[in-house]
């Protein structure tokens, strides 16, 4: 029988290109305009409020996953890796791979035919916070990333646009790494401090 699943929370994400991404906004199609710096070192960073995937519950947990492309996203050939909240057992980590891969479906299955060299999962103590509307992950000794909105003339203070974007079509909110937005791990090492940022909540179901 197929399984059912859902969860909605909270996501924001990092990127080495300079303020705003032209991926979203590639004029011909989807992701293919040109990172700014020629290659894209981007990290996401997930949290949980309620989730389940049948029925092992996946609240309160935390996701991140990197990944390096070489040119347009959507040329592939990404290199990615993820990282799983080390306080998940056995059956809400086989969950959290099944989502965040693609293989349940849900809005992740559109970027998994992108990916080209996969490095692996790791369970790592993640904290992630939401202090206002600053975001933040840290994993010991391997990220510490943060971001904020743009400056905006909005009430809300926040400039979001309704860009398609897998993990929220309808409302990415446009932010900005703060410094000491670093990554470093599997060889790579990262400064996305000032560099592009997004956030925005998330609510997925799928079925596997």
């Amino acid at each position: 029988m197929a399984t059912s699943w859902q969860l909605s929370g909270n996501y924001f994400e990092n990127c080495s290109c300079d303020v705003v991404c032209p991926c979203l906004m590639s004029p011909n199609a989807p992701l293919t305009s040109k990172p700014t710096q020629g290659v894209c070192d981007v990290a996401l960073a997930f949290h949980i409020d309620r989730g389940n995937y049948g029925d092992a519950r996946l609240d309160g947990l935390n996701i991140a996953m990197i990944a390096h492309t070489p040119g347009p996203m959507a040329d592939g050939n990404w290199t990615a890796a993820a990282y799983i909240d080390e306080r998940a057992d056995d059956k809400q980590t086989e969950a959290l791979g099944a989502i965040f891969t693609g293989a349940a479906g849900g809005p992740m299955a559109v970027l998994a035919p992108l990916m080209g060299t996969n490095l692996g999962v790791k369970k790592v103590p993640i904290r992630y916070r939401i202090d206002g509307k600053k975001r933040s992950v840290e994993i010991p000794g391997i990220m510490q990333m943060a971001v904020e909105p743009l400056p905006t003339m909005r009430e809300d203070g926040e400039m979001w646009a309704a860009t398609g974007h897998p993990v929220n079509p309808d409302k990415l909110v446009m932010a900005m790494g703060v410094e000491g937005s670093t990554f470093s791990d599997h060889g790579m090492r990262w400064d996305n401090s000032r560099r592009n940022g997004h956030y925005a909540p998330i609510d997925w179901s799928g079925q596997q």
